[in-house]
């Protein structure tokens, strides 16, 4: 056999070598992320719940969701461990960045559009017109029987259908 007709073959089992070489490797660095667990640590369960590592056995964990609240979850629910910054900056909404710069963002975009309070604003009228009030409407029933005519030109009543 000519190497040429082999070449393809050879360069899929590679790609499918390294494919599982790369997840087994992610794998292996969630269960190591998962038995380095210790109480106290705050993670994110798979299902995007946050919570506080209580005790850690071999198959379950035991997680405080919330002050006196327990939950037993299985080791593999455990999507992430997070640091304690990133644990409180999400939970409690501490925010040391924040402080340590000193910046505010406002809640609206006023203060960044860079325009005066003294400039008018264009108000835009709302209210209703007295002329378009005077117009009479077309007669409603009258507007359907135009909008239903078949292509022959004959008008249709309420309930008839296309038949041929």
């Amino acid at each position: 056999m000519d190497i040429l007709t082999l070449l393809p073959f050879i360069v899929l089992i590679g790609a499918m070598f390294l494919m599982t070489r790369s997840a087994k490797k992610k794998q292996a660095a969630a269960a190591q992320m998962r038995n380095d667990m210790q109480p106290g640590t705050g993670v994110r369960t798979i299902g995007g719940m946050y919570a506080t590592v209580k005790e850690v056995h071999d198959d379950t964990v035991l997680l405080e969701v919330a002050p006196g609240v327990h939950a037993i979850f299985a080791k593999n629910s455990i999507g992430a461990v997070l640091d304690d910054a990133e644990y409180n900056r999400i939970v409690h909404g501490d925010d040391e960045e924040l402080d340590a710069d000193g910046t505010v963002v406002p809640d609206d975009a006023s203060s960044l559009t860079g325009e005066s309070d003294d400039v008018e604003v264009a108000k835009i009228d709302l209210a209703k017109d007295d002329a378009a009030d005077d117009a009479e409407p077309e007669d409603a029933a009258v507007k359907d029987a135009k909008d239903v005519k078949d292509a022959k030109g004959e008008s249709k009543t309420d309930g008839e259908a296309d038949s041929k």
